[in-house]
C-alpha cells in the first residue's frame, strides 16, 4: 500500500479546514494511500526538520495550509531530496488568506476538490528559489510592506482575509525608507536607492498581480524581478503606482528583468520576506533560481 503523509496547518487562513478532514482523507484511502497525519508547530523549524526526516518514508507529500505551510514543507523536502537522491512527489491543499501561489497554479480553494486534483493529477516540475540557506516557492521581497505578510495577527488574517494586509498597510506607509544598494543581474549591474524589491515565480503577490506576470512560467528556470525606485517627489510616485497599475514600465523609476540569479548588497542589513514568512536580515542576499526543483500533483500541465 503506498503511503501518505498529510501536513496540515490547524490554524491557516479564514477556511476551516478541520470540517474537511474526513472526507479529504477518505480521498486519500480510496486513492490507494495510508494516510500518516502531521499538524504543523509554530516553530517553522520543527516542521522542516519534521518533514526531513520523514518525508522520504512516504510515496507522496501533502500539505494543507497558507503559503508560509507550503514554503516549509517545501524546505524540507528539498533539504532530504539531495541525501536520497530522488525526487518526493507534493501536493497542496491551500488554507491561507490569500493563497497567491495556489491561485498562479489553478489549484482549487476548495479543500475537498483539491485533494481530488491531487490524487487524479499529474506531476509538474516546478522552479524553487533559494535565499541564501533557505528556500522559497514563489517570492523573496524587502522594501516597502514586506513585513506586514508576517506581522499581521493571525486571528486578523483568519477574519478579514486579504483585507488585514490592507489594513496593515495603511499603517504602514508613513514607514516607507529607502535603501541603497548594488544589484546584480545576469551579466547587468545596478545601484540606487530602492523603496522595493520582489523576486518572484508566481501570476500574483499578496493578492494583487505581479508585475510582468504575462512573461513568467512555472519551470523555466527564471525569475521576474522588480526594484522600485525612491520616488524624490510626488510626480514621481505617480508615475510608479501608473506603472504597477498598467503595466507600462517607466524605466527611470522601475526596473524590470528576467533573470536566473540576484545578487543584493546594501550597507546596512535589509530585512527579507520569503513566501510571507520573514526570511532574515542580509546586509548581502543571493537569490538563485532551482529549475523543476519541486514536482507537485496538479490537475493539468505548467508551462
Amino acid at each position: 500500500m503506498k503511503k501518505l503523509l498529510f501536513v496540515v496547518n490547524p490554524k491557516a487562513g479564514r477556511k476551516v479546514i478541520k470540517a474537511d478532514l474526513i472526507d479529504i482523507i477518505d480521498i486519500f484511502e480510496k486513492a490507494g494511500y495510508l494516510v500518516t497525519m502531521y499538524l504543523t508547530r509554530e516553530d517553522k523549524k520543527v516542521n522542516s526538520d519534521y518533514l526531513y526526516k520523514h518525508a522520504a518514508d512516504y510515496d507522496l507529500v501533502v500539505c494543507a495550509g497558507g503559503d508560509g505551510t507550503l514554503d516549509n514543507t517545501v524546505g524540507g523536502i528539498m533539504r532530504v531530496e539531495r541525501e536520497i537522491k530522488r525526487r518526493i512527489h507534493m501536493g497542496y491543499i491551500p488554507c491561507g488568506s490569500t493563497n497567491d501561489y495556489a491561485k498562479s497554479l489553478k489549484i482549487s480553494l476548495n479543500p475537498v476538490e483539491a485533494a481530488s486534483e491531487i490524487v487524479d493529477g499529474v506531476v509538474c516540475h516546478v522552479d524553487v528559489g533559494k535565499l541564501e540557506k533557505e528556500f522559497f516557492i514563489y517570492v523573496a521581497a524587502f522594501g516597502a510592506f514586506t513585513d506586514i505578510t508576517y506581522s499581521t495577527p493571525q486571528n486578523l488574517k483568519n477574519t478579514l482575509g486579504h483585507a488585514a494586509y490592507i489594513l496593515e498597510a495603511l499603517g504602514a506607509i508613513a514607514k516607507l525608507r529607502p535603501y541603497h544598494m548594488k544589484v546584480w543581474f545576469d551579466g547587468e549591474i545596478v545601484e540606487g536607492d530602492f523603496i522595493y524589491g520582489q523576486i518572484t515565480n508566481s501570476l500574483s503577490v499578496g493578492g494583487f498581480k505581479n508585475f510582468g506576470a504575462r512573461h513568467m512560467a512555472f519551470s523555466d528556470g527564471l525569475f521576474e524581478t522588480v526594484l522600485i525606485k525612491n520616488p524624490v517627489n510626488p510626480i514621481q510616485l505617480q508615475k510608479i503606482i501608473n506603472s504597477l497599475l498598467t503595466e507600462n514600465l517607466d524605466d527611470e523609476l522601475i526596473i524590470f528583468r528576467r533573470t536566473s540569479k540576484v545578487a543584493v548588497k546594501c550597507t546596512e542589513e535589509v530585512p527579507w520576506t520569503v513566501d510571507g514568512e520573514f526570511g532574515g536580515n542580509h546586509k548581502t542576499a543571493r537569490i538563485s533560481n532551482i529549475r523543476k526543483a519541486v514536482s507537485l500533483m496538479l490537475k493539468e500541465k505548467k508551462a
